[in-house]
């Protein structure tokens, strides 16, 4: 009797196990630790799945297979690894979130980086053209100003051919004394020319070392091969510059300023190269007044405003960097 209901409960149990076998073994799914979208599985219960019937098990184990299959996934849907990545679908078909702890702040992190890296191309994209204008070296206001006016000038100057014409209408220019318009200056043994002595260069010596002399007529014959009477007063010829010939006449002594005049080394007469000096600087603008050929203070101040702006050394005369810039040397 004990042997047939050992065997009775033996047969049970392994009919028990043989039930519990063919039913799938669903693991819980791991919860989110960060706590958003929990999703909660169906937790499984042994004894009630031992107490369903086999068709019941089967019916279910179906339907899990078509809802894997309409899904794009292969075969009966199998617990979840340990370490799953990104979002899967569990047992019963909803999405469960990763149980990895850092994919969320990852992800933020991610985000941010992006977002960071964007500020920063649009903000060193900003300043380059900002960079690339202040890398030029910046200009004085005076040196700008000159540079404008230099480029100014030149472009006012007239063309060769134009100053050929110039020199063409003066061919027989004879300067008239006009003592109330132009006064005359007076001798001055003592005169000497007015800042001269800052005046670099051997162009400017004659001008540093110029002395007013008073001599009779015999002394300048003596001396200089051409002593002539151009507007009101004598001059004498020196190596390319006329000369007051102070005491020559003493009834034309009539002389718009004391010094030097440079014409160059064709010897013509200082009132025909002051008229074409004039008659440029007034074509650009330098000069308001009257093509006399007399070099008084409206020519001397058009000369200083010329020579600062070509640079020159400003001597308000006619010397040879003023006469080389003009192009009537």
């Amino acid at each position: 009797m004990k042997k047939f209901t050992s065997l009775l409960i033996g047969c049970s149990l392994a009919l028990a196990e043989a039930a519990i076998a063919q039913q799938p073994n669903e693991q819980p799914t791991p919860k989110n630790k960060q706590g958003a979208g929990k999703t909660h599985t169906a937790q499984a219960t042994p004894g009630a799945n031992a107490a369903k019937p086999e068709a019941t098990v089967a019916k279910q184990r179906g339907a899990r297979n078509e809802r894997a299959t309409s899904k794009g996934q292969k075969g009966e849907a199998t617990p979840k690894s340990a370490a799953p990545t990104g979002t899967e679908p569990n047992v019963s078909g909803q999405p469960v979130a990763s149980a990895t702890p850092g994919a969320k702040q990852q992800a933020e992190q991610q985000r941010k980086g992006m977002k960071g890296r964007g500020a920063a191309a649009k903000t060193s994209a900003t300043p380059a053209a900002a960079a690339s204008a202040s890398a030029a070296p910046s200009v004085p206001a005076t040196g700008q100003q000159r540079g404008q006016a230099n480029a100014a000038a030149a472009a006012k100057k007239p063309a060769p051919q134009q100053v050929q014409q110039i020199k063409a209408q003066h061919a027989n220019f004879r300067a008239q004394p006009k003592p109330q318009q132009v006064p005359a200056v007076t001798y001055n043994q003592n005169y000497r020319i007015q800042g001269s002595e800052s005046w670099q260069g051997p162009q400017y010596e004659v001008f540093r070392s110029y002395r007013p002399e008073w001599h009779d007529q015999g002394w300048y014959r003596s001396r200089y091969g051409r002593v002539e009477l151009i507007g009101g007063g004598y001059y004498y010829w020196n190596n390319g510059y006329w000369y007051p010939a102070w005491g020559y006449d003493a009834s034309a002594q009539y002389y718009a300023y004391d010094g030097p005049i440079y014409v160059g080394h064709r010897a013509e007469p200082p009132d025909r190269v002051i008229a074409d000096v004039q008659a440029e600087l007034q074509q650009m603008g330098y000069y308001k007044g009257e093509v006399d050929g007399l070099l008084g203070p409206v020519t001397r101040e058009a000369l200083t405003a010329y020579q600062a702006d070509q640079g020159l050394a400003t001597t308000a005369v006619i010397d040879q960097p003023t006469l080389d810039s003009l192009g009537m040397s």
